[in-house]
């Protein structure tokens, strides 16, 4: 416990300056302790709005140290914060539901409202799904969005909880469009939109990637081998000024597979077709495994063979609530100006 409460110390420490432009900006969801970097691999701890969110993926904290871990905290930012604690440290990462260490008290299960650059978003501690309703590392790239799309028709793939889309909307664009296959996904999506009531409406469709980008992008669908094709929205091809695309690691549907590690050609693909002449397409790779410079020759020299050449690239990192040792963090931002 000495080993961990002088680790938390010093990551807060180091995010001093931090935390106040944040707290300026409108800001209080961030990482406040990035254990594979900071001391304590397996350990991650985030402020979403009035709640913290305590996570293990290797091995569980024990009731005092994660009773003090909060208890610093608190003191740290002067807030009294909800607790909440999810051990993951079980296969496959699920979450342990029975609470043998630290059951969280109601309040902190209640649905929650945090902030990001100003913006309303829906928090809960626990769901349905795994991960948190909002992915912090991120932060950088939805404030470059809300940044670049006064009167720009935006869309936003694979979009979780559309907080990309929300940013362009905020932002001032004109049009914009959230796509994902989870209907959970978009659901929260529109909770955060009535969130942020002031905002112009955005659209919501559920549909599988493929499906619906190679229609966008004016090309065939085709199915997978032996698979008959199940029903799907029709689109009509076209195109945008500002292109999203921050897909999962892997999933497989009748359409097609994601496969970020062996096959992301097939996604850049039909992104890149979709976004506009001097348009912008902005795309990650959350593989720890891929190293920047690979994967961003890769695609490079995709667009180049498509006849889209990109006339500027820029890397986006991550914020420094997410601290990487030699530079190259596990998540991955390339902004391309066509």
């Amino acid at each position: 416990m000495p080993a961990l409460d002088q680790a938390l110390r010093a990551a807060l420490n180091n995010r001093h300056d931090l935390l106040v432009e944040l707290h300026q900006q409108g800001t209080d969801c961030y990482r406040l302790f990035h254990g594979s970097q900071e001391g304590a691999n397996g350990l991650t701890i985030d402020r979403y709005g009035p709640q913290l969110l305590v996570q293990t993926f290797h091995q569980p904290l024990n009731r005092n140290e994660l009773l003090a871990a909060h208890e610093l905290i608190c003191a740290h930012l002067n807030q009294p914060l909800r607790l909440v604690y999810n051990d993951r440290s079980q296969g496959n990462s699920r979450i342990d539901r029975n609470d043998p260490i630290y059951p969280a008290e109601p309040a902190a299960l209640e649905d929650l409202v945090g902030h990001e650059w100003g913006l309303n978003y829906r928090v809960r501690g626990r769901h349905a799904g795994q991960d948190p309703l909002l992915f912090l590392d991120l932060r950088n790239a939805r404030g470059w969005v809300k940044q670049h799309s006064t009167g720009k028709s935006v869309l936003n793939l694979f979009a979780y909880t559309c907080g990309v889309g929300l940013s362009a909307a905020a932002g001032g664009a004109r049009e914009v469009l959230n796509l994902d296959f989870a209907e959970g996904n978009l659901s929260v999506g529109k909770e955060n939109a009535e969130l942020n009531s002031q905002l112009a409406p955005m659209a919501f469709l559920q549909a599988d990637y493929f499906a619906a980008i190679r229609q966008l992008a004016g090309l065939p669908i085709v199915a997978r081998k032996r698979q008959n094709l199940p029903n799907y929205p029709r689109l009509q091809a076209r195109q945008f000024d500002v292109v999203f695309l921050d897909p999962p690691a892997w999933a497989k549907s009748a359409f097609g597979t994601v496969d970020l590690l062996r096959d992301y050609q097939s996604l850049l693909k039909p992104a890149i077709l979709t976004t506009a002449e001097s348009g912008v397409l902005i795309c990650c790779n959350n593989l720890a495994k891929v190293a920047l410079a690979d994967w961003r020759e890769q695609v490079l020299r995709c667009a180049e063979k498509l006849g889209r050449p990109v006339r500027d690239c820029q890397v986006m990192p991550p914020a420094a609530d997410f601290p990487s040792s030699d530079g190259q963090p596990p998540l991955k931002t390339l902004i391309l100006q066509f």
